[in-house]
Protein backbone atom coordinates (compact mmCIF):
# COMPACT_ATOMS: atom_id res chain seq x y z
CA UNK A 1 0.00 0.00 0.00
CA UNK A 2 2.56 1.79 0.80
CA UNK A 3 4.11 1.73 -2.92
CA UNK A 4 1.08 2.47 -4.45
CA UNK A 5 0.78 5.87 -2.14
CA UNK A 6 4.14 6.99 -3.53
CA UNK A 7 3.43 6.23 -7.25
CA UNK A 8 0.03 8.12 -6.59
CA UNK A 9 1.80 10.56 -4.71
CA UNK A 10 -0.94 10.52 -1.93
CA UNK A 11 -1.21 9.01 1.64
CA UNK A 12 -1.57 5.58 2.38
CA UNK A 13 -5.09 6.39 4.34
CA UNK A 14 -6.18 7.65 0.97
CA UNK A 15 -5.09 4.24 -0.36
CA UNK A 16 -7.14 2.91 2.15
CA UNK A 17 -10.10 5.05 1.64
CA UNK A 18 -10.04 4.17 -2.25
CA UNK A 19 -10.13 0.61 -1.86
CA UNK A 20 -12.90 0.62 1.06
CA UNK A 21 -15.00 3.39 0.69
CA UNK A 22 -14.41 4.84 -3.00
CA UNK A 23 -17.30 7.37 -3.22
CA UNK A 24 -15.57 9.42 -0.14
CA UNK A 25 -12.34 10.44 -2.15
CA UNK A 26 -12.13 12.97 -5.51
CA UNK A 27 -12.63 11.06 -8.93
CA UNK A 28 -9.28 12.58 -10.14
CA UNK A 29 -7.72 10.72 -6.86
CA UNK A 30 -9.20 7.64 -7.21
CA UNK A 31 -7.63 7.55 -10.90
CA UNK A 32 -4.17 7.94 -9.60
CA UNK A 33 -4.52 5.77 -7.40
CA UNK A 34 -6.24 3.16 -9.21
CA UNK A 35 -3.41 3.98 -11.87
CA UNK A 36 -0.62 2.81 -9.21
CA UNK A 37 -2.58 -0.19 -8.08
CA UNK A 38 -2.79 -1.65 -11.78
CA UNK A 39 1.34 -0.97 -12.53
CA UNK A 40 2.45 -2.26 -9.26
CA UNK A 41 -0.38 -5.47 -9.27
CA UNK A 42 -0.89 -4.94 -6.32
CA UNK A 43 -3.10 -6.97 -4.16
CA UNK A 44 -4.80 -6.44 -0.96
CA UNK A 45 -3.81 -7.89 2.53
CA UNK A 46 -6.76 -10.39 2.86
CA UNK A 47 -5.63 -11.39 6.08
CA UNK A 48 -4.60 -7.72 7.61
CA UNK A 49 -8.05 -6.52 6.64
CA UNK A 50 -9.52 -9.39 8.18
CA UNK A 51 -7.90 -8.61 11.57
CA UNK A 52 -8.73 -5.17 11.62
CA UNK A 53 -12.28 -5.44 10.85
CA UNK A 54 -12.62 -9.05 12.40
CA UNK A 55 -14.49 -10.10 9.31
CA UNK A 56 -13.24 -12.45 6.39
CA UNK A 57 -16.31 -11.46 4.20
CA UNK A 58 -16.79 -15.82 3.71
CA UNK A 59 -18.81 -18.12 4.58
CA UNK A 60 -19.63 -21.56 4.60
CA UNK A 61 -22.01 -23.64 2.94
CA UNK A 62 -21.72 -27.25 4.48
CA UNK A 63 -23.07 -30.64 2.69
CA UNK A 64 -23.49 -34.34 2.77
CA UNK A 65 -22.62 -34.85 -0.76
CA UNK A 66 -21.66 -32.33 -3.53
CA UNK A 67 -22.74 -34.76 -6.05
CA UNK A 68 -26.55 -34.30 -5.10
CA UNK A 69 -28.31 -32.22 -7.60
CA UNK A 70 -30.78 -30.68 -4.98
CA UNK A 71 -27.76 -28.85 -3.42
CA UNK A 72 -26.55 -27.90 -6.02
CA UNK A 73 -29.29 -26.49 -7.22
CA UNK A 74 -29.48 -24.57 -3.79
CA UNK A 75 -26.31 -23.58 -3.60
CA UNK A 76 -26.99 -21.57 -6.62
CA UNK A 77 -29.20 -19.47 -4.69
CA UNK A 78 -26.95 -18.79 -1.95
CA UNK A 79 -24.50 -17.95 -4.24
CA UNK A 80 -26.29 -14.90 -5.99
CA UNK A 81 -27.38 -13.41 -2.86
CA UNK A 82 -23.72 -13.97 -1.05
CA UNK A 83 -22.03 -12.41 -3.96
CA UNK A 84 -24.53 -9.32 -4.08
CA UNK A 85 -23.15 -8.78 -0.81
CA UNK A 86 -19.51 -8.90 -1.51
CA UNK A 87 -19.13 -12.69 0.09
CA UNK A 88 -17.02 -15.43 -1.33
CA UNK A 89 -18.42 -19.01 -0.23
CA UNK A 90 -16.34 -21.99 0.21
CA UNK A 91 -17.39 -25.46 0.48
CA UNK A 92 -17.53 -28.39 3.19
CA UNK A 93 -18.51 -31.82 2.13
CA UNK A 94 -18.87 -33.85 5.04
CA UNK A 95 -19.71 -37.15 2.99
CA UNK A 96 -22.66 -38.10 5.69
CA UNK A 97 -19.44 -38.02 8.30
CA UNK A 98 -20.23 -36.51 11.31
CA UNK A 99 -16.72 -35.64 12.74
CA UNK A 100 -16.01 -33.58 8.88
CA UNK A 101 -19.00 -31.46 10.23
CA UNK A 102 -17.76 -30.49 13.47
CA UNK A 103 -14.82 -29.72 12.04
CA UNK A 104 -16.62 -27.16 9.47
CA UNK A 105 -18.52 -25.96 12.05
CA UNK A 106 -14.71 -25.13 14.04
CA UNK A 107 -13.82 -22.79 11.16
CA UNK A 108 -16.81 -20.70 12.49
CA UNK A 109 -15.97 -20.66 15.94
CA UNK A 110 -12.19 -19.90 15.13
CA UNK A 111 -13.35 -17.16 12.93
CA UNK A 112 -12.08 -18.44 9.77
CA UNK A 113 -15.61 -17.52 8.30
CA UNK A 114 -18.44 -15.34 9.55
CA UNK A 115 -21.21 -17.80 9.37
CA UNK A 116 -22.42 -21.44 7.73
CA UNK A 117 -25.59 -22.61 6.32
CA UNK A 118 -25.99 -26.27 7.01
CA UNK A 119 -27.49 -28.47 4.48
CA UNK A 120 -28.99 -32.16 6.13
CA UNK A 121 -26.29 -32.17 8.28
CA UNK A 122 -26.05 -34.90 11.07
CA UNK A 123 -24.70 -33.77 14.41
CA UNK A 124 -25.37 -34.80 17.64
CA UNK A 125 -27.61 -32.64 19.67
CA UNK A 126 -25.04 -31.67 22.73
CA UNK A 127 -22.87 -29.87 19.56
CA UNK A 128 -25.91 -28.27 17.94
CA UNK A 129 -27.01 -27.10 21.83
CA UNK A 130 -23.25 -25.37 21.98
CA UNK A 131 -23.22 -23.50 18.90
CA UNK A 132 -27.12 -22.40 18.51
CA UNK A 133 -27.36 -19.61 20.19
CA UNK A 134 -23.49 -18.46 19.87
CA UNK A 135 -22.62 -18.50 15.96
CA UNK A 136 -24.27 -16.88 12.81
CA UNK A 137 -26.15 -20.65 11.07
CA UNK A 138 -28.58 -21.34 8.91
CA UNK A 139 -30.06 -24.49 8.00
CA UNK A 140 -31.24 -24.92 4.76
CA UNK A 141 -34.10 -28.16 3.63
CA UNK A 142 -33.85 -29.73 6.92
CA UNK A 143 -34.72 -28.96 10.34
CA UNK A 144 -34.04 -29.84 14.21
CA UNK A 145 -36.54 -30.38 17.14
CA UNK A 146 -35.89 -28.42 20.37
CA UNK A 147 -33.19 -25.93 18.88
CA UNK A 148 -33.69 -22.55 17.87
CA UNK A 149 -32.05 -22.59 14.72
CA UNK A 150 -33.67 -20.62 11.65
CA UNK A 151 -34.19 -22.84 8.59
CA UNK A 152 -35.20 -23.26 6.00
CA UNK A 153 -37.51 -25.89 4.26
CA UNK A 154 -40.58 -26.03 1.54
CA UNK A 155 -43.90 -27.99 2.84
CA UNK A 156 -42.95 -31.44 2.55
CA UNK A 157 -45.42 -32.80 4.29
CA UNK A 158 -48.51 -31.19 1.90
CA UNK A 159 -46.41 -32.13 -1.03
CA UNK A 160 -46.27 -35.66 -0.29
CA UNK A 161 -49.54 -35.91 0.62
CA UNK A 162 -50.50 -33.66 -2.64
CA UNK A 163 -48.68 -36.63 -4.62
CA UNK A 164 -50.33 -39.45 -2.93
CA UNK A 165 -54.21 -38.49 -3.35
CA UNK A 166 -53.19 -37.99 -7.06
CA UNK A 167 -52.45 -41.73 -7.49
CA UNK A 168 -55.45 -42.31 -5.27
CA UNK A 169 -57.13 -40.38 -7.81
CA UNK A 170 -55.87 -42.21 -10.95
CA UNK A 171 -57.55 -45.72 -8.67
CA UNK A 172 -54.13 -46.99 -7.55
CA UNK A 173 -54.86 -48.46 -3.74
CA UNK A 174 -51.30 -50.95 -3.57
CA UNK A 175 -49.08 -48.10 -3.22
CA UNK A 176 -45.38 -47.80 -2.12
CA UNK A 177 -43.59 -45.70 -0.29
CA UNK A 178 -39.41 -45.75 -0.73
CA UNK A 179 -38.27 -42.89 2.46
CA UNK A 180 -34.99 -41.23 3.24
CA UNK A 181 -33.27 -42.45 6.71
CA UNK A 182 -35.68 -41.37 9.32
CA UNK A 183 -32.77 -39.38 11.35
CA UNK A 184 -33.63 -36.83 8.38
CA UNK A 185 -35.68 -34.35 9.28
CA UNK A 186 -37.65 -34.11 5.42
CA UNK A 187 -37.87 -38.07 5.66
CA UNK A 188 -39.92 -38.09 8.75
CA UNK A 189 -42.12 -35.46 6.77
CA UNK A 190 -42.74 -36.71 3.38
CA UNK A 191 -43.26 -40.47 5.00
CA UNK A 192 -46.13 -38.33 7.36
CA UNK A 193 -47.70 -37.06 4.38
CA UNK A 194 -47.83 -40.58 2.61
CA UNK A 195 -49.26 -41.75 5.44
CA UNK A 196 -51.78 -39.17 5.74
CA UNK A 197 -53.02 -39.59 2.35
CA UNK A 198 -53.44 -43.32 2.95
CA UNK A 199 -55.51 -42.65 6.27
CA UNK A 200 -58.26 -40.08 4.69
CA UNK A 201 -58.89 -41.86 1.50
CA UNK A 202 -58.96 -45.16 3.84
CA UNK A 203 -56.74 -47.30 2.67
CA UNK A 204 -54.85 -49.12 5.47
CA UNK A 205 -50.78 -48.41 5.92
CA UNK A 206 -48.93 -51.71 4.91
CA UNK A 207 -45.82 -52.19 6.77
CA UNK A 208 -44.51 -54.64 3.57
CA UNK A 209 -44.78 -51.27 0.98
CA UNK A 210 -43.10 -48.91 3.51
CA UNK A 211 -38.97 -49.12 2.92
CA UNK A 212 -36.03 -46.88 3.91
CA UNK A 213 -32.84 -46.03 3.02
CA UNK A 214 -29.95 -43.49 2.07
CA UNK A 215 -31.42 -40.82 -0.83
CA UNK A 216 -29.33 -42.48 -4.05
CA UNK A 217 -30.47 -43.99 -7.41
CA UNK A 218 -28.96 -46.90 -6.04
CA UNK A 219 -31.08 -47.59 -3.27
CA UNK A 220 -34.31 -46.86 -5.56
CA UNK A 221 -33.08 -49.16 -7.97
CA UNK A 222 -32.82 -51.90 -5.03
CA UNK A 223 -36.10 -51.10 -3.35
CA UNK A 224 -37.92 -51.05 -6.24
CA UNK A 225 -36.60 -54.32 -7.18
CA UNK A 226 -37.88 -55.58 -3.60
CA UNK A 227 -41.38 -54.27 -4.02
CA UNK A 228 -41.93 -55.93 -7.67
CA UNK A 229 -40.93 -59.08 -5.93
CA UNK A 230 -44.23 -59.14 -3.80
CA UNK A 231 -47.41 -60.95 -4.98
CA UNK A 232 -49.61 -59.22 -5.37
CA UNK A 233 -47.16 -56.05 -6.53
CA UNK A 234 -48.14 -52.53 -5.66
CA UNK A 235 -48.96 -50.41 -8.99
CA UNK A 236 -47.64 -47.13 -7.66
CA UNK A 237 -44.24 -45.39 -5.88
CA UNK A 238 -44.01 -42.18 -4.08
CA UNK A 239 -40.07 -42.27 -3.62
CA UNK A 240 -39.01 -39.57 -0.79
CA UNK A 241 -36.55 -37.64 -3.59
CA UNK A 242 -35.69 -37.31 -7.32
CA UNK A 243 -32.85 -39.80 -6.91
CA UNK A 244 -34.74 -42.60 -5.56
CA UNK A 245 -37.30 -42.15 -8.23
CA UNK A 246 -35.05 -42.53 -11.13
CA UNK A 247 -33.32 -45.72 -9.59
CA UNK A 248 -37.14 -47.32 -9.25
CA UNK A 249 -37.56 -46.36 -13.09
CA UNK A 250 -34.06 -48.40 -14.37
CA UNK A 251 -35.30 -51.02 -11.90
CA UNK A 252 -39.02 -51.44 -13.01
CA UNK A 253 -37.21 -51.22 -16.98
CA UNK A 254 -34.62 -53.90 -16.10
CA UNK A 255 -37.71 -56.26 -14.80
CA UNK A 256 -39.23 -55.85 -18.32
CA UNK A 257 -42.07 -53.69 -16.50
CA UNK A 258 -43.58 -50.26 -17.91
CA UNK A 259 -43.53 -47.05 -16.48
CA UNK A 260 -46.08 -45.82 -15.91
CA UNK A 261 -48.43 -48.65 -17.42
CA UNK A 262 -46.98 -51.32 -14.72
CA UNK A 263 -45.88 -48.87 -12.24
CA UNK A 264 -46.79 -45.43 -11.66
CA UNK A 265 -43.85 -43.52 -10.31
CA UNK A 266 -43.81 -40.02 -8.46
CA UNK A 267 -40.53 -38.45 -6.91
CA UNK A 268 -40.20 -35.54 -4.90
CA UNK A 269 -37.93 -32.46 -5.53
CA UNK A 270 -37.77 -31.90 -9.25
CA UNK A 271 -34.06 -31.92 -9.76
CA UNK A 272 -32.78 -30.65 -13.44
CA UNK A 273 -32.78 -34.25 -15.05
CA UNK A 274 -36.68 -34.72 -13.82
CA UNK A 275 -38.30 -33.19 -16.81
CA UNK A 276 -36.34 -35.17 -19.67
CA UNK A 277 -36.62 -38.74 -18.02
CA UNK A 278 -38.14 -41.32 -19.79
CA UNK A 279 -40.67 -41.01 -19.04
CA UNK A 280 -40.77 -37.85 -17.48
CA UNK A 281 -40.95 -37.79 -13.55
CA UNK A 282 -43.89 -36.23 -11.91
CA UNK A 283 -42.77 -34.93 -9.11
CA UNK A 284 -43.11 -32.26 -6.31
CA UNK A 285 -41.45 -29.27 -6.67
CA UNK A 286 -38.78 -27.63 -4.31
CA UNK A 287 -37.97 -23.96 -4.70
CA UNK A 288 -34.70 -24.55 -4.57
CA UNK A 289 -32.93 -21.63 -5.61
CA UNK A 290 -35.20 -19.48 -3.68
CA UNK A 291 -34.61 -21.63 -0.87
CA UNK A 292 -30.78 -20.80 -1.10
CA UNK A 293 -31.70 -17.07 -1.47
CA UNK A 294 -33.63 -17.34 1.27
CA UNK A 295 -31.30 -18.75 3.67
CA UNK A 296 -28.36 -16.47 2.33
CA UNK A 297 -30.67 -13.66 3.12
CA UNK A 298 -31.12 -14.81 7.10
CA UNK A 299 -27.48 -15.54 7.24
CA UNK A 300 -27.04 -12.00 6.16
CA UNK A 301 -29.04 -10.97 9.06
CA UNK A 302 -27.75 -12.90 12.03
CA UNK A 303 -24.12 -11.72 10.56
CA UNK A 304 -25.08 -7.97 10.70
CA UNK A 305 -25.90 -8.94 14.62
CA UNK A 306 -29.41 -8.50 14.21
CA UNK A 307 -31.91 -11.46 15.08
CA UNK A 308 -34.62 -13.31 12.71
CA UNK A 309 -38.47 -12.55 13.39
CA UNK A 310 -38.89 -16.24 13.19
CA UNK A 311 -37.47 -19.74 13.52
CA UNK A 312 -38.50 -21.66 10.37
CA UNK A 313 -39.25 -20.09 6.92
CA UNK A 314 -40.96 -22.47 4.86
CA UNK A 315 -41.61 -21.99 1.04
CA UNK A 316 -44.24 -24.07 -0.96
CA UNK A 317 -43.76 -26.73 -2.97
CA UNK A 318 -45.53 -27.34 -6.30
CA UNK A 319 -46.78 -30.36 -7.59
CA UNK A 320 -45.83 -31.54 -11.09
CA UNK A 321 -47.83 -33.75 -13.15
CA UNK A 322 -45.89 -35.69 -16.34
CA UNK A 323 -45.71 -38.99 -17.69
CA UNK A 324 -44.63 -41.66 -15.06
CA UNK A 325 -47.57 -41.22 -12.33
CA UNK A 326 -49.86 -42.13 -15.79
CA UNK A 327 -52.22 -39.25 -15.69
CA UNK A 328 -51.85 -38.96 -19.52
CA UNK A 329 -52.42 -42.91 -20.28
CA UNK A 330 -55.33 -43.16 -23.07
CA UNK A 331 -58.24 -45.08 -21.45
Amino acid sequence: MSDVAKLANVSTATVSRVLRKPETVKKATQEKVFYAIQQLDYQPNMLARHFRTNKTKSIMVVVPSLTNLVFAAMIDGIDEVATAAGYQVIFGNTKQNTGKAREYVAHLKQKQVDGIILMTVRLEQEAWAEIANRYPIVLASDALVGLKVPTVSTTNIEGAYEAVCHLIQLGHKKIAHVAGLPEIAVSRERAKGYRLALEENGITFDPALYLEGEYSIEVGRKSMKKLMSQSPKPTAVFFGNDEMAIGGIKAAKELGMRVPEDVAVIGFDDIKFAEVMDPPLTTVAQPLHEMGKKAMEILLTLMNGQKTDQDVYTIKSEFKIRDSCGAYLKN
